[in-house]
């Protein structure tokens, strides 16, 4: 379902945006449909990649090898001297 919706623009910049709509074979409500859904995609995909990101920080990641010992196990050590 669409809704119309009123914008303040200033005459000249509203102006250019017809020149350019008739370039794209649109009108200047058009344009502005097409600019706010890309506009909604692109913050969609940003909240999305942002969470995964997020997840993957509060899970640990394995970079392979053993476990340190702990302090005391590591100057008992008799190869080091």
């Amino acid at each position: 379902m669409k809704q119309n919706i009123t914008l303040a623009i200033d005459k000249p910049i509203l102006k250019r945006a017809r020149e350019v709509a008739v370039r794209r074979g649109s009108s200047v409500s058009g344009l502005r449909a097409e600019e706010l859904g890309k506009l909604v995609k692109v913050e969609a995909a940003y909240q999305q990649a942002r969470a995964k990101a997020l997840a993957h920080l509060d899970s640990p990641f394995h970079l392979g090898g053993a476990g340190i010992a702990d302090r005391a196990e590591l100057h008992e050590r008799k190869s080091l001297r």
